[in-house]
């Protein structure tokens, strides 16, 4: 079935079809020359918002008009894909490796923490003379050892745990009292109450840190925990969707909404302080939709290793060096972004880091050049833990017996689900014809090519045995500082 005949078969209208976000194979367009100048990088990753999840991608109700700015204004890859889930995403972005050898197989249990021995992009931009500053969420572990400032990060305005006040057995937990408006921030070793809701508080903060330092080249990482639930958000926001769809998704979409307004003080920011020009500007999200009613058509949300569980929206915008309203359709995967940025940066990667990402850069600079296929795989982890309390779930807490549970494998045509689904992306891009028994000789030699990727990554878990009888030390050093000097009053320095 064609491509059109399947979006007509959905009930999409004809209008969708010309919308390039939502085409997996869009046409190739001929790109602008690069320079060699190295740019300031920003890059924002919002948490759990889908590729859907954009007026840009054909959204039938959402607002989201500084997004689609910057899309109109950017490079898009249209098969950009992370992980089922937020953890190892954040850490094959952080490492250009693949999640599980990191250790990163769950986003709790100890198995959300960045194995130590891992090298982050913050580090290696720091080595072509980059500052650094991550303003959001981290989620690669709250123990002191795992923090942002101790993995290349010079600034750092981060909450705890996987989302603000969340709490599970082992080191992760966000400090007490915490919450989506007035959150608990910890800033550069020292906790800090805030006052305003935790996107605005993100996004400000980040910004006085860029003005700050806009004399000098500089990587600002911001990772905003919303729309991650729980879905709070200013009422007047959620308002704007209530007519539209149930309480829970008019509020993941008020958050978004927030979240553009938010990305257009940042794009009026840079061009009042002549940094637009000078900065590679980038959008991703870190897995599909939790919440949203609108999937361009995909198959699977969070939490799955089909096609709208990983897919996800990555714009690139360097006005006069990236050419505007340009689609690329080549298979891309998170782990590029660490070779990429190094790239941009100018700077040098050692050979024994052995990165599993790719640098997208020449894509960048003429998206018809020569693009090897590869396999690309996929699993969605989270598999139970020994001795963890039966609240955080039950069943197999043997990664070996999950090896053909929940994986994928991807090339740029065919996308191969567990031992017995196969799907011919180009054609069939929301997976609805299992073409398996047609192909045995791709099924036979995807499997296989996993199956050794298996045993390259297993030996590689490095957190599955970690105890889970463990001190909080995030929460720790909060009781500690508030009994010693109390919690200070953070103030943003942004006049907006």
């Amino acid at each position: 079935m064609n491509r059109r005949r399947f979006l007509e078969n959905l009930g999409v209208g004809i209008a969708a079809l010309t919308l390039p976000g939502c085409n997996a194979s869009s046409q190739k367009k001929s790109g602008g020359a690069s320079t060699d100048a190295r740019p300031n990088i920003i890059l924002v990753m919002t948490d759990d918002q889908g590729y859907g999840d954009l007026a840009c991608h054909g959204h039938p109700f959402i607002k989201t008009p500084n997004l689609d700015k910057l899309y109109n204004q950017s490079t898009r890859f249209t098969d950009f894909h992370a992980s089922p889930t937020c953890a190892p995403t954040r850490s094959a972005l952080m490492s250009g490796r693949a999640p599980f050898k990191n250790g990163v197989t769950h986003t709790i249990l100890e198995r959300e923490r960045m194995a130590l021995s891992a090298t982050t992009v913050a580090e290696v931009l720091k080595t072509a003379g980059y500052t650094t500053g991550i303003f959001g969420k981290w989620h690669l572990g709250d123990a002191d050892a795992y923090q942002p400032d101790r993995r290349g990060f010079d600034e750092v305005f981060i909450h705890g745990a996987g989302g603000i006040g969340q709490n599970y057995a082992g080191t992760q937990g966000a400090v007490p009292g915490t919450d989506y408006f007035d959150p608990i921030i910890k800033h550069n070793n020292t906790f800090e109450q805030t006052r305003g809701y935790c996107t605005d508080i993100f996004f400000q903060q980040a910004l006085s840190w860029i003005k700050q330092n806009k004399d000098k080249p500089f990587f600002a990482y911001i990772p905003t925990n919303a729309p991650h639930g729980p879905f709070k958000v200013a009422d007047k926001y959620k308002a704007l969707y209530q007519d539209k769809c149930n309480d829970k998704s008019a509020a993941f979409y008020g958050m978004i909404a927030n979240i553009d307004e938010n990305m257009g003080l940042l794009m009026k920011k840079l061009d009042e302080w002549d940094l637009a020009n000078d900065t590679l500007l980038i959008f991703m999200t870190d897995n599909g939709s939790s919440a949203g009613t609108y999937n361009c058509g995909m198959k699977g949300k969070k939490g799955t290793v089909n096609e709208g569980g990983t897919r996800v929206p990555l714009f690139f915008r360097l006005p006069g060096k990236i050419k505007a309203g340009v689609d690329i359709d080549r298979l891309a995967r998170h782990y590029d972004l660490f070779p990429t940025l190094a790239q941009f940066a100018g700077a040098k990667i050692p050979q024994s880091l052995n990165l599993d990402g790719r640098n997208l850069k020449p894509l960048i600079d003429n998206p018809g050049a020569d693009w090897d296929d590869r396999y690309t795989f996929f699993h969605k982890g989270r598999w139970n833990k020994k001795n963890a309390p039966k609240r955080w779930g039950k069943g197999n807490t043997d990664p070996d017996k999950a090896k053909y549970k929940g994986f994928a494998v991807r090339s740029e045509k065919w996308r191969l689900v567990g031992k017995s689904e196969l799907y011919n992306i180009d054609t069939d891009p929301g997976e609805q014809n299992n073409v398996a028994d047609e192909n045995p000789g791709i099924v036979q030699k995807m499997l296989k090519a996993y199956e050794k990727w298996w045993d390259e990554v297993r030996p590689l878990m490095v957190n599955e045995d970690a105890s889970l009888d463990t001190g909080k030390p995030f929460i720790e050093q909060f009781e500690k500082q508030k009994a010693e000097k109390g919690i200070p009053l953070w103030k943003s320095r942004l006049e907006k």
